[in-house]
């Protein structure tokens, strides 16, 4: 009698074949149920491995596969070479984000094996800043009771830097975002400075009065850079902020020195514009570079749905939050900070001089 079961000794054995052809000898002397008794097993094993065995040999007694004999469904070579394609294009897209966007008929699991066998998938430089999840909160808030104010250096992306000093591009993007809805407004320029936030402000305060939304009793933040505050040592509020504050009800706020988090709307998006727009697009010319971030600011505020907000896009929030904005709001051109600057503040005296206005 074998005082081990047959299925421990299985396991434990790195040849089980030589176990198994003893079991089928011992039960062609002794019959199937004094074998099963021997071996500590069941009659059905025995006759399993008695119907396989081939005489003269140990052939039939290895495992079988128990999958199935043939794959159940395969690759559309039509799909896998436009997942490759697409992920080449949108190097930092996701499966799930790609096969939503792109109606790709094959799983996000069979998508993410086609990028892994292509050596496509790569790790995201992300940034060393914890953010707290505070959308229900924000979910509660009215369309424009708070909009994020920031600024991005651009010279930093490798990507985007070469075409940069080829062709002159801007240096810095100011950023704007509606916290609730979160449309998005963008603005560049070759330096960060007050003048160019205070201006930048300005423009997205009348833009968004001119579309019918109402700031009275809403917010702009800001972090506690010079291009919002001035100096650090100033006495009085800084032009920024007298400028935010002229508007009736509209007030400016600053973070608390350090608290990134306070600035995770319009953080993100910092990281989606470097992984959606510069680290894919190539320039040639500065009206280039205008022409195709304006068409990507309005596809963020239009077309591209939101998986944070419930798979809607800026815009959808906007029409079922307040029917009385007006659709303009959301295809505001990106602002050359630089060129407005030029057109707008620098004026010509009596004797022909030039000389510029105080913001």
């Amino acid at each position: 009698m074998c005082p081990i079961g047959y299925y421990t000794i299985m396991r434990q054995s790195k040849d089980p074949k030589l176990f198994r052809y003893e079991m089928v000898r011992y039960a062609r002397e002794h019959g199937v149920k004094p074998a099963a008794r021997a071996f500590n097993t069941t009659p059905k094993t025995v006759r399993k491995w008695l119907s396989r065995w081939e005489p003269g040999s140990l052939r039939g007694l290895e495992d079988r596969r128990k999958g199935p004999n043939s794959k159940r469904s395969k690759i559309d070579p039509k799909q896998k070479a436009k997942a490759i394609e697409l992920k080449k294009k949108l190097k930092s897209w996701g499966a799930e984000r790609i096969r939503r966007e792109f109606d790709l008929t094959i799983s996000e699991k069979a998508i993410r094996k086609i990028w892994r066998e292509g050596k496509l998938l790569k790790r995201k430089r992300r940034k060393h800043k914890t953010k707290n999840d505070l959308r229900a909160v924000k979910a509660q808030w009215r369309l424009f009771e708070q909009i994020d104010i920031d600024t991005k250096h651009l010279y930093d992306i490798p990507e985007y830097w070469p075409q940069m000093k080829r062709y002159n591009l801007p240096k810095y993007q100011y950023t704007a975002r509606d916290v609730v809805s979160g449309l998005q407004f963008l603005g560049y320029a070759s330096e960060c400075t007050l003048t160019c936030a205070t201006l930048f402000a300005s423009i997205i305060i009348d833009h968004l009065k001119a579309c019918g939304v109402n700031l009275d009793g809403s917010r702009i933040q800001t972090d506690n850079g010079t291009e919002f505050v001035g100096s650090w040592s100033a006495k009085e509020p800084s032009i920024f902020t007298k400028t935010v504050e002229a508007e009736k009800g509209l007030t400016h706020h600053t973070i608390p020195p350090g608290a990134h988090t306070y600035q995770a709307d319009v953080e993100t998006v910092h990281r989606l514009i470097e992984d959606e727009f510069f680290e894919v697009e190539q320039f040639k010319s500065t009206q280039m570079f205008f022409d195709k971030i304006t068409a990507y600011s309005i596809w963020f505020n239009v077309a591209r749905t939101n998986s944070y907000k419930g798979y809607k896009t800026p815009w959808e929030i906007i029409q079922q939050r307040n029917k009385n904005i007006s659709p303009k709001v959301a295809i505001l051109p990106a602002l050359f900070l630089d060129k407005i600057f030029k057109l707008l503040l620098v004026k010509t005296n009596a004797r022909g001089y030039l000389y510029v206005q105080y913001p």
